[in-house]
């Protein structure tokens, strides 16, 4: 892959997920940051890479994609990395793991979204917490949990019996959420537990926190 270009935010969970699937593939490629802040990504020229204002943008020759799990989707259908695929090239199992990108997208995103934000993002910019949407939000996501707590009883990961983009996608809040209180809700099934501390251990992961954590120094 010659050169690719990702435009984004390392502390945004949308760039982190477009990020850990570059690192997953072994791609090479330009990151170009963009001060959210600043409000960069509301200026051009970030508008005439995505009109909608928001990171990631991930740029190959004439190819522009934007939104964070379309990007992760093209990387891996491009850039299957022998072995190691994170998609699959038969019709059912593919179904399958799109459905689990789907379910993380619109039943786990959700609720832990919000957290993040109660837990991590308001207390960083010196605001209150909402105890009441904390606890609301915490309930909506046990339940998705007790759906995955019994998916990965019989699977070793959501999408199949190994990892793919439908466990890849989570990563981000995973990675904030597992710093709070919210904690016990993954550590208290011990078949999500697993799975969250595989997932989290991977080498491509490591390289996104040690971004992250670099730009927070």
């Amino acid at each position: 892959m010659s050169g690719a270009k990702l435009y984004g935010a390392v502390e945004s969970p949308e760039t982190m997920r477009a990020l850990a699937s570059l690192y997953e593939h072994g791609l090479e490629f330009e990151f170009i940051p963009i001060d959210l802040k600043a409000g960069e990504h509301k200026k051009q020229p970030f508008l005439s890479l995505n009109p909608f204002g928001e990171v990631p943008v991930f740029q190959e020759g004439d190819m522009t994609i934007f939104e964070s799990r379309a990007i992760m989707r093209c990387i891996s259908h491009i850039y299957p990395k022998p072995g190691k695929e994170q998609i699959f090239v038969e019709p059912k199992m593919q179904g399958i793991v799109a459905g689990w990108i789907d379910v993380e997208d619109h039943q786990f995103d959700p609720p832990a979204s919000t957290l993040r934000w109660e837990l991590v993002q308001k207390p960083k910019n010196g605001l209150a917490t909402n105890e009441a949407i904390v606890a609301q939000m915490e309930t909506q996501l046990g339940r998705v949990l007790d759906v995955y707590e019994e998916r990965l009883e019989y699977s070793k990961c959501l999408g199949a019996d190994k990892f793919t983009s439908a466990d890849l996608t989570h990563l981000p809040n995973l990675y904030y959420l597992m710093g709070t209180n919210v904690e016990r809700l993954f550590r208290s099934r011990p078949h999500v537990s697993k799975w969250c501390n595989e997932i989290l251990s991977r080498a491509a992961w490591r390289k996104v926190v040690e971004m992250v954590e670099k730009a927070m120094v």
